[in-house]
């Protein structure tokens, strides 16, 4: 029995990883196949992108417009988390000002963010602030808004419990406050840096001479399908990593989860 037992999170892990592998060669497969009906003209092979991405990591001539990717999105994301959490705090601990703020967060949330970019470049200019402010709009609303939520759900009994128990500020904080909150906010880390990533890209194609989403929409106006393909595969192989990592964290973070 002792050993049958043992042997579930083993047979779960490699369930798990047989799924993924059979995800990934029917996504490459499926791919492949739609290469082949609509040919070179909409789409490059999988061959040929996971060749030219490897190339764009590795060449000096990519390496400026990563580099300023990275910049950008690392400025945009630390702000969008930082200053997200924050305010979802302060909103959410602050009921009247949280009953307020949430129908405009979420109206915000849903308006499509292109919108402001006229105003984002008069305000910023071009250049990387102006990607970095992009970001931080897409970023930061689902931070505030899961954030708000995390502490406006906390169940009373926990609070009532720690002051029973006479905890301090700092034990009720470190001991009910952040696990109750915790997971909550992972999710909208995750979320936020999704949708991050985008604004900062959609900054570099609209109004940027430099970063990947300059090189595709440089694609697009020299119909280079290949080198489109190659980058949009640089952005799902990233962003599906990192939230991978993220939940990994947030595991580690809450092993109740």
């Amino acid at each position: 029995m002792i050993t049958v037992a043992a042997d579930r999170p083993q047979v779960s892990s490699l369930t798990r990883a047989i799924d993924g592998v059979l995800i990934i060669v029917t996504l490459l497969a499926g791919w492949q196949i739609l290469y082949l009906v609509v040919g070179d003209i909409a789409l490059a092979s999988p061959q040929d992108t996971f060749s030219l991405a490897l190339e764009i990591l590795v060449d000096d001539w990519s390496r400026p417009h990563l580099i300023a990717t990275l910049q950008a999105f690392s400025a945009s994301f630390l702000i969008s988390a930082i200053a997200g959490v924050l305010i979802g705090l302060l909103l959410g601990f602050h009921r009247l000002s949280g009953e307020v703020a949430e129908p405009i967060l979420t109206a915000l949330y849903s308006m499509p963010k292109v919108t402001l970019y006229p105003i984002v470049l008069l305000i910023f200019g071009l250049g990387i602030s102006a990607k970095v402010a992009f970001g931080v709009i897409h970023g930061i609303i689902p931070v505030v808004i899961f954030t708000l939520n995390a502490v406006r759900h906390i169940n009373p009994v926990y609070l009532r419990t720690a002051a029973s128990l006479r905890l301090s500020a700092s034990q009720t904080l470190s001991t009910v406050l952040v696990p109750a909150v915790l997971p909550e906010i992972m999710t909208g880390l995750r979320v936020g840096f999704g949708l991050t990533l985008l604004g900062v890209v959609i900054g570099e194609m609209f109004a940027s001479q430099h970063g990947l989403g300059f090189i595709v929409i440089r694609g697009v106006n020299v119909h280079n399908v290949k080198e489109m393909c190659a980058v949009i595969l640089l952005f799902v192989l990233f962003a599906a990593g990192s939230n991978i990592a993220l939940l990994w964290l947030e595991k580690k973070l809450n092993p109740g989860s």
